[in-house]
This record gives structure tokens, C-alpha cells and sequence, in this order.
């Protein structure tokens, strides 16, 4: 397990929630990608009347267990690990969280039939702690997405997934919304943000599975924990992971603006190679001689502290502020180069001339 804690204090620790699981097992690959198939929008709060039982009948056969086997990085890492992941379409993708997959050799994928298939991941994106795994299985029965849920604070939702790898299939535990947009910071020094926070039970092995409201529509994909605290877990919500899931598909990757530059979270290692001063904030590397950042005065070396209003710690922060500035036609970024502070500007690209 690893750490985080949230943005606004640093006395609350947080985990994500994978645990050991012990499995070996050959895998045979499918190379196939094909498009997700269209989910419907978001729900009113009125028509959120299901009762729970209605909601797992729904939703369950759609959550899956992912088993995993990798290389640990130290000798007291798990060498493998059990989480979940929700079906999305019938062709066999399935949505998990990264930091369930990232480092492993192998991955196997318990359906709730209890059938066990071999999978492979095609997507990965750290900052969002996002992946797909593919899957190939007939009779698959994907989850309804809500790309842009409503919440209320307070409302009732139901988290479906596998803790403790116990047999006999997933389970159910229930909550309410207690917050939402909630940001927290991870042991990489990376943000998440975009989260549901709620007080429904998760535990080791939750990790990847899906949050889901009172009309059965999937909200969020839960991602962490508060050990230390009562009641407080997050989910990733899906109005954050909507917009990218088609990206992941064909490209293998979040498709993200192409600013000319490639941008680094700096940290003590980089600021020492670099011969670099400061403690916050993202480098500039590869600057192109004639992309937008250079021309609006960006070079290599420079260490980007803000964006507009914005406070910029790691790359997480970056894009965030990057996405939240919306249809602004151009980037203000204060940046620190030789303990000297200024400010440039330059016009923001399209996304359509992004690259992956």
C-alpha cells in the first residue's frame, strides 16, 4: 500500500487500497482494440430510486476481481496483488485504477460468473491513476456509465468491489456523498483530483472498483483510503475519467494538449542533476525552439510556479490548471529561472493538435 494525504492538511494519511494475492498463472494475449460503444448521460437526483438490492442486481455482474503478479521494487513489496475493475463495454474493456497494474508481469481477471480469464493492459495514465484491461470473454455485461454525474451531499451510493480477495465474489457496502471535488496528494508527489469523497466501508482490494448512485449509473472508481481517520474514502468521479476513456482506447494514452515542451515534477534528485534552486513546481525540458511555450518566452531550465492565480507543486497541479482555464485563448505561467521570477504568455494549443 501507499500513502497519500490530502492537499488542504498534512496531519490525514491516506492509502490506496490493493493487497497481496498470491497467483501464477499463463496468459495468452489478445491484440485487438476496438471502440467503446456510447453510455448514456448523467441522472437527475429524482430519478436516483432504486433501492440497493435493485442497484447490486445491476451493477455487480459488471465488477470484476483483477488478480496480479509483478516484480517488487523492494524486497518488502508484495509480489502480487488483488484488486477490482468494472466492465465498460461488451468487447472486453474494463476500467481499474493505475497503481493496481503499473510494474506487473501478469494479470488475470475473475469475472463474477467466477470464471477466470487472462487480460492485458492496453491503457495507463498516472495522473488520473487510471488503466484499462482488456479482456477477451463473451457474455460480458458492462456497467452504464454516467459521464457528468449530478451529486447532492448526503445522497446515498454503493460501492461494489473485492476486498481481502474473499471468495464467493464481490461485495456490497453502503454510503453517503460527504463531499465532493476534493484533490489529495500521493506518495509521488502527484495530485488527484476531481474526487468524490464518501463514508461507504472500502477496504484492501476495493482499489479500481466502481462508486455507483441509486439509479445504478457508475459516479466514480474508487482510489483511496484514510486508515487514520473515520469513514472517508475517495473516488475518482467520472466526469474527470469520461472525457479520456476513448483516448485510452485507440491511443493507449490520455490525449493531452501539446504545449511545445515536455513538463516535469521536479523533485531534490532533478533539482541536483540540473544544478536547479527551489523546492515546488514543474520543470520545462525539451522546449521547442518553435512551439508555442518558446515562442511566449519559455526555455529549458525553467521551473513553472504557477499557472494564472494558480499555485503549481507537480505535474498533476500543471494540467489540472491547464484544463480548469477552459476556453481562455491564452496561458499566463509564472516561472523561476536563475532565482529570478517572471511571468510569460503564450497562446494555448487546441486539443485537436494534441499528441498522446
Amino acid at each position: 500500500m501507499r500513502s497519500v494525504r490530502t492537499t488542504e492538511t498534512s496531519s490525514l494519511h491516506f492509502q490506496f487500497f490493493t493487497i497481496p494475492f498470491l497467483l501464477v498463472i499463463t496468459l495468452a494475449l489478445d491484440a485487438t482494440i476496438v471502440d467503446a460503444e456510447q453510455v448514456i448521460g448523467s441522472v437527475p437526483s429524482h430519478e436516483k430510486s432504486l433501492s440497493v438490492p435493485a442497484v447490486v442486481a445491476k451493477v455487480r455482474p459488471s465488477v470484476v476481481t483483477i488478480l496480479t503478479r509483478g516484480v517488487p521494487a523492494t524486497p518488502t513489496q508484495a509480489q502480487s496483488g488483488s484488486g477490482s475493475g468494472v466492465i465498460i463495454d461488451e468487447s472486453g474493456y474494463i476500467l481499474t485504477n493505475n497503481h493496481l497494474v503499473a510494474g506487473i508481469k501478469s494479470l488475470v481477471v475473475g469475472l463474477s460468473t467466477g470464471r477466470l480469464t487472462p487480460g492485458r493492459v492496453v491503457a495507463r495514465d498516472f495522473l488520473l491513476d487510471l488503466a484499462l484491461v482488456k479482456i477477451t470473454a463473451t457474455d460480458l455485461v458492462p456497467a452504464t456509465l454516467s459521464p457528468a454525474p449530478v451529486l447532492e451531499i448526503g445522497e446515498s451510493v454503493v460501492a461494489i468491489g473485492n476486498p481481502l480477495a474473499l471468495k464467493g465474489g464481490s461485495t456490497v457496502t453502503v454510503g453517503v456523498v460527504s463531499a465532493v471535488d476534493r484533490s489529495v496528494l500521493t506518495p509521488d508527489a502527484e495530485t488527484l483530483y476531481d474526487l468524490i469523497q464518501t463514508d461507504a466501508a472500502i477496504n484492501p482490494g476495493n482499489s479500481g472498483g466502481p462508486l455507483v448512485d441509486l439509479s445504478g449509473h457508475v459516479i466514480g472508481i474508487n482510489v483511496a483510503i484514510a486508515p487514520s481517520a473515520q469513514a472517508i474514502s475517495y473516488a475518482i468521479s467520472m466526469e474527470a475519467i469520461y472525457p479520456h476513456i476513448q483516448s485510452m482506447i485507440v491511443r493507449g494514452s490520455v490525449l493531452r494538449p501539446d504545449l511545445g515542451f515536455t513538463p516535469v515534477t521536479i523533485t531534490a534528485s532533478i533539482m541536483a542533476s540540473f544544478g536547479l534552486e527551489g523546492d515546488r513546481g514543474v520543470l520545462a525540458l525539451n522546449v521547442e525552439p518553435a512551439g508555442p511555450a518558446a515562442v511566449g518566452g519559455l526555455q529549458n531550465g525553467d521551473i513553472i510556479t504557477a499557472v494564472g492565480q494558480q499555485q503549481i507543486y507537480n505535474l498533476g497541479d500543471f494540467w489540472h490548471s491547464l484544463r480548469r482555464s477552459g476556453d481562455q485563448p491564452t496561458l499566463q505561467l509564472t516561472i523561476q529561472r536563475k532565482n529570478a521570477q517572471s511571468t510569460i504568455s503564450f497562446q494555448k494549443p487546441s486539443l485537436q493538435k494534441a499528441v498522446p
